[in-house]
């Protein structure tokens, strides 16, 4: 059983301190008083804009606090001021509210109106089955829905549910470190951070140590940013430190070395406690949220994460006054998808029919047959007549059992079940490239002299670094660009010299140093730097020509999607002394170890097989171009030109259509951007996905018509997102298995509507031509009941047909105007058929008798079961596969009606229900209308099958 993440790390005794030494501000004198804080909105904390420009003394005694925490007394009364550290509520829905939402499916509500429609005629036994078939599709739809429910309500057991704070019993006792729920928590208390812990608030951070956070979620930017306090004596106070700065090995401050005995055992190289990755760093260039507030370095976010060191810090903002909060409520509603569209235009396109049916059937025969209302039964049941009855059914058995299989063979939860029939309807998929397409986690490519050519010797120097410095730097965990050096370098060798000292990292400095003494090398002490090319490069013995053309160099292999660190390397007589890095100057250049990330493995195989399905991807991310435009190349994805937000920002719309229709790879994007990009692909026709995680994401996920997200999605991502990959992460061939789910979903559902409209249809037109011609009904209401019940049991099995490979290949979607052109052709045809079913009933009837109304409806009734039953077989779109396969249950079911038109006006149900047998000869002929109906129902199927893939 997996342990739940928590929020905080727990901690051992906290000693006394004052509030000078715990905040880091230590002063000779008194301190002054803080200016005085505007009340905020609601008497909330707002992060940022009050608290933004104190210092850490100023911010605790501003939020009446201290350096030991809150008494329990004043945090259950901020608790009660304050309300619950959560988001706004998300109730779950209820079964009642369920199946009310299913109420508002068009389908279900054009169903209703028949209903109501044949109950005020009396047609009571029409009225019942509609209303059975309405509550089995809600039923239906609500129970999968709930099942998807519970499958959330399992992955939010894994979300972080404690934090560790610190509380006081009363005023005069000493602080206690304790784990009490996320929920809990109140401005001003404080909290301890340690790696692998989710930030559990907002907080300014009070003490640090080599701390860096994950704020992927917030941001999307894949590199995790150090973090301290502004008025930290060992840091400076400008500006936040750049993330995108190539690491060193270590992540503490600039400081005195830490020495270690040459014959020091090397320690085991570990993962952390909470098996979380160690910080990376983007490659260079700036990014979109340097400047914003998730840069300031004193501040942490709530759905952050720690990747590496410690901190203590003060919650300054809870619940709803979160950053976090406002991104989630800053997301419009969700508009409609690409299923609600096309139910929309079919259910139109029905009741459109549905309306001026009855009026035709009543005027018809009031004038030129002089009859009233007693022909409304029959209008109303012409009408039901047209409508599929059984679609919400069958649509919820489809989508509801493609999410069950989903689910169980390839963890992927589908939380509502239009989205199903969206992801078959995808042709553009939208994502970010961590996760997606790299692992984030870099691996080295080349080690490189001053000339650009191989050397190995350079990654040897870079290796010893990492491994002394990680050694005597104490470190938890290696950086993991070292990591990757020590993957690819041999470590024997860096362990075949004896470790003196380390300077770590600084973002500062952005480089480190190891001090080493080489075997047969007595009395001298080799530095060895590794860092940021430019930081390196001045510290070396250069003059500006060749300082310029190493940068030229670096810079190239940066636009190629590199990065690149410097080694350098220098000599000292042996000293006792501590180095400091006053000694990195004058080094020898080495070399550059060029580096990249690791790629998904599955990534390059999954691209093929969407674009071979038809489906465009398009990488939207706040990465560098070259980085991102690398991993595409090497994924075997054509990047074309890399489009950056600065050029989205100065296009229109139908400008960005365009673009964004030919553009592979947008980089630097912001939520925003993304945002754009989904709506203008989805103005200009196409149905989109987007796969995302983090609450920077969740104006895009709103934006397309379907939300995809990975299991360890922040909360507010994985109830807003349509499906969740539950097992796979940010895995496209789980994307891939969903998208082809969807298609046999959306491809059944369409077989089921082609076929059963246009037998309708054509049942509608001969229904009318019969009734201006015939002196009694053509049809009488129980028959017309008993022919819908018995062709709608049979069009149950479409819910487990397979669809045949071939219609498959290409995204499927609910079109309209498609369908409106397939059901007027075949209608047609069919009508045609019943027409030649008249003729052949007045050959075999010889003229009027006593019994022509028996024998017309016994003989219509068998031939409107036979040629609905040879319709699901001929345009099923498995029917080709169906040979290799063996009879499919459609077949089987076929059969079954066929069997049933020719014996129920035989059987004892007959004379009861108005029919009786019927002449040898009508069979005969019989059997010549329908072979000929079956050669050009062939031939129709097939020159709409060619057209349709030439389209």
């Amino acid at each position: 059983m997996s342990r739940p993440r928590r929020c905080a790390r727990s901690a051992g005794p906290v000693p006394e301190t004052s509030e000078a030494e715990e905040s880091g501000l230590a002063a000779p004198g008194p301190t002054a008083p803080p200016p005085p804080l505007p009340p905020p909105p609601g008497g909330a904390v707002v992060l940022g804009r009050d608290l933004g420009g104190l210092t850490s003394l100023q911010v605790l005694r501003a939020l009446d606090s201290g350096p030991r925490g809150l008494t329990e007394a004043d945090a259950g009364a901020r608790l009660a001021r304050f309300g619950e550290n959560t988001l706004p509520a998300r109730r779950t829905m209820s079964w009642p509210g369920r199946l009310l939402r299913s109420l508002r499916d068009p389908f279900t509500a054009v169903l209703l109106c028949l209903g109501l429609v044949s109950a005020a005629v009396a047609a009571w036994g029409t009225a019942c089955v509609i209303t059975v078939l309405v509550a089995v599709s809600c039923v239906l739809r609500s129970a999968g829905e709930h099942r998807a429910d519970r499958s959330m309500a399992g992955l939010r057991d894994l979300v972080a549910t404690t934090a560790t704070v610190l509380r006081r019993a009363d005023d005069g006792a000493a602080p206690e470190a304790r784990e009490i729920p996320v929920d809990e928590l109140v401005p001003g208390d404080v909290v301890r951070l340690g790696p692998g812990d989710l930030v559990p608030a907002d907080v300014r951070l009070l003490r640090a140590n080599s701390l860096s956070v994950n704020q992927a979620a917030l941001t999307g930017e894949s590199a995790p940013v150090v973090k301290h306090p502004v008025d930290d004596p060992g840091r400076p106070a400008a500006g936040p430190p750049d993330p995108d700065a190539p690491p060193g090995t270590g992540h503490g401050p600039a400081g005195p070395t830490l020495p270690g005995p040459a014959g020091r055992a090397p320690r085991g190289r570990s993962r952390g406690p909470a098996g979380q990755d160690p910080p990376k760093r983007g490659p260079s260039g700036p990014t979109a949220y340097e400047n914003g507030p998730f840069g300031a370095p004193q501040l942490c976010f709530q759905g952050s994460s720690v990747m590496a060191g410690s901190g203590t810090a003060v919650v300054v903002a809870t619940g709803a006054r979160t950053r976090f909060a406002a991104a989630h409520d800053s997301v419009h509603p969700r508009g409609p998808s690409a299923f609600d569209r096309s139910v929309h235009g079919i259910s139109w396109i029905l009741i459109r029919f549905m309306l001026v049916t009855p009026p035709l059937v009543l005027m018809a025969n009031a004038a030129l047959r002089g009859r009233g209302l007693e022909t409304l039964p029959f209008a109303v049941a012409v009408a039901v007549g047209l409508t599929p009855e059984m679609l919400p059914v069958i649509v919820t058995t489809c989508l509801a059992r493609g999410a069950s299989l989903l689910a169980r063979a390839h963890g992927v939860i589908v939380r509502r079940l239009p989205a199903l029939h969206d992801l078959g309807a995808v042709d553009v998929l939208c994502l970010d490239k961590t996760g997606t397409l790299t692992q984030d986690r870099p691996v080295v490519v080349r080690a490189l002299d001053a000339e650009g050519r191989d050397d190995p010797e350079v990654l040897r120097w870079a290796a010893v670094n990492a491994w002394w410095t990680l050694q005597l730097a104490d470190l938890p965990v290696p950086d993991s660009l070292d990591e990757a050096i020590l993957d690819a370098a041999d470590v024997d060798d860096a362990l075949g010299h004896d470790g003196i000292a380390a300077v770590p990292f600084d973002p500062a400095r952005r480089l480190s140093t190891a001090v080493v003494r080489v075997p047969g090398r007595l009395g001298v002490h080799t530095l060895v730097v590794k860092g940021a090319v430019e930081n390196v490069l001045e510290r070396c013995a250069l003059d500006d020509a060749e300082r310029r053309r190493l940068l030229a160099l670096a810079a190239s292999r940066a636009d190629d999607g590199l990065r690149l660190l410097a080694v350098a390397t220098a000599e000292r007589v042996a000293r006792q002394r501590a180095y400091t890095p006053a000694d990195e100057r004058g080094l020898t250049f080495a070399g550059f170890v060029a580096l990249r990330e690791e790629l998904v493995p599955s990534a390059a195989g999954a691209l093929r097989v969407l674009d071979d399905r038809g489906v465009r991807v398009k990488v939207l991310t706040g990465d560098h171009p070259g980085t991102v435009a690398r991993a595409c190349r090497d994924l075997g994805l054509d990047p074309g030109e890399v489009c950056t937000a600065d050029r989205i920002d100065g296009l229109d719309d139908p400008e960005l259509a365009a673009l964004a229709d030919r553009t592979t790879v947008f980089a630097r994007c912001t939520p925003e951007h993304k945002a754009r990009i989904v709506t203008t692909l989805r103005a200009a026709g196409h149905t989109t996905g987007f796969l995302g995680d983090g609450v920077n994401d969740l104006p895009a996920l709103h934006a397309a018509d379907v939300g995809i997200c990975p299991r360890d999605a922040v909360d507010v991502v994985r109830e807003s997102a349509g499906v969740v990959l539950a097992d796979h992460g940010k895995d496209l061939t789980a994307i891939d298995h969903a998208v082809m789910a969807g298609r046999r979903s959306s491809v059944t559902i369409a077989t089921y509507l082609r076929i059963t409209l246009s037998s309708n249809l054509g049942n509608v037109i001969a229904m009318l031509a019969a009734g201006l011609l015939l002196p009694f009904l053509p049809m009488l209401p129980a028959q017309a009941l008993v022919q819908n019940l018995c062709f709608d049991a049979a069009q149950l099995t479409f819910s487990y047909d397979r669809p045949a490979p071939a219609a498959l290949r290409r995204p499927t979607m609910l079109r309209p105007r498609d369908f409106l052109r397939f059901i007027a052709g075949f209608g047609a045809l069919n009508a045609v058929a019943d027409l030649a079913t008249f003729a052949v009933l007045a050959v075999a009837l010889r003229g009027p008798g006593g019994d022509d109304e028996a024998v017309f409806h016994s003989g219509w009734f068998t031939e409107n079961l036979l040629t609905q039953a040879l319709v699901m077989v001929l345009l099923r779109t498995g029917r080709r596969t169906a040979e290799s396969r063996g009879v499919s249950p459609v077949g089987r079911a076929a059969a079954v009606l066929a069997v049933t038109g020719l014996l129920l006006p035989l059987s004892p149900l007959g004379p009861p229900l108005g029919m009786m047998a019927l002449p040898g000869l009508y069979y005969l002929l019989l059997v010549v209308v329908l072979g000929l109906y079956v050669a050009a129902l062939a031939l129709a199927a097939r020159r709409y099958e060619n057209r349709a893939a030439r389209a």
